[in-house]
């Protein structure tokens, strides 16, 4: 059991940082697994949007999309705090994965092969996606001067709803909206619980976030409520877009990953904060995929 004011991770040991192939190492760095929680979110819009048949060269390019993007968003993150990283002891041997020279080449290759794909698709997206990359990339600067970092942290990825919805139709409407709204208030909440891990330091780095304002007990209820209302999102998602019994059949199923969440969260144990916020978060978004797409996919049969 961990104490708030212990809730530091233990640096890992640099020998094993180094070990492993370049590519390796580098789908470390941009936390590569982490993909599987915003991509759902943004196949569901497109499945929705599309009737559940979308073009495969729509989905290709969506797909081609979320990834170039958030790899964009993680390399300048990891720039961001290249200094800050190397004084937490829950990352402080990030930066020996690749050299910082590499991570900045990367960056320019992934936000312009973004740029240039999101172009591809239509001209509301070629339009919009230097604006969605500004937003992805000033996250990582939020901590420095708002408390609301983590809200930041949701509306990044809830661009990819939107964005997949705007790549189908050319256009943005009420279930994108809605959905987005849903995964804001969900990785706000699920970010709050994970900010638990760095609470003393960021105190001392005078970083912000509400777990540094509110204490961590505080900042576990905000997470609770904010779930609450990213669950009302995904039944207002399902009704507005009027999917059917498969999707409201999963919803259950939600709701029990979250109270998961945070029954090991309360625990204040951080070994079991990683394991929820992984498996939880995974399960949730990976959920409501199948149960949009199966939904979808049987009222195609039925039509």
């Amino acid at each position: 059991m961990v104490k708030p004011d212990e809730a530091i991770c233990r640096a890992p040991d640099a020998r094993a940082v180094e070990d492993g192939s370049s590519l390796s190492r580098f789908l470390r760095l941009i936390r590569f697994s982490h993909t599987i929680f915003a991509l759902p979110f943004a196949l569901g819009a497109l499945l929705v949007a599309s009737g559940g048949r979308p073009s495969a060269r729509t989905f290709l390019l969506v797909l081609a999309c979320m990834v170039l993007a958030r790899t964009a968003a993680m390399l300048f993150n990891r720039l961001a705090d290249w200094s800050l990283d190397q004084r937490n002891p829950r990352t402080a041997t990030r930066h020996r994965l690749i050299p910082q020279t590499a991570v900045i080449f990367l960056l320019v290759a992934f936000a312009s092969a973004f740029l240039f794909t999101a172009s591809a698709i239509n001209p509301l997206t070629a339009l919009l996606s230097p604006l969605a990359l500004a937003i992805i990339f000033f996250y990582s600067l939020t901590k420095r001067f708002t408390d609301a970092t983590h809200f930041f942290l949701g509306l990044a990825l809830a661009i990819a709803p939107a964005g997949a919805w705007i790549a189908a139709t050319g256009s943005l409407a009420l279930p994108p909206l809605l959905l987005g709204f849903g995964v804001i208030c969900w990785v706000a909440g699920f970010d709050l619980i994970y900010a638990t891990q760095d609470y003393e330091f960021d105190r001392r780095e005078h970083l912000r976030s509400l777990v540094v304002r509110l204490g961590i007990i505080r900042s576990l209820r905000v997470a609770q409520w904010l779930h609450l209302a990213m669950f009302a999102a995904l039944i207002g998602f399902g009704l507005v877009a009027r999917l059917q019994f498969v999707y409201f059949a999963a919803m259950p199923l939600v709701a029990g990953a979250l109270w998961y969440e945070h029954r090991s969260a309360a625990r204040l144990d951080l070994a079991a904060i990683n394991r929820a916020f992984f498996h939880s978060n995974a399960f949730v978004s990976a959920l409501f995929l199948v149960a949009t797409w199966t939904d979808l996919l049987l009222r195609v049969r039925h039509v």
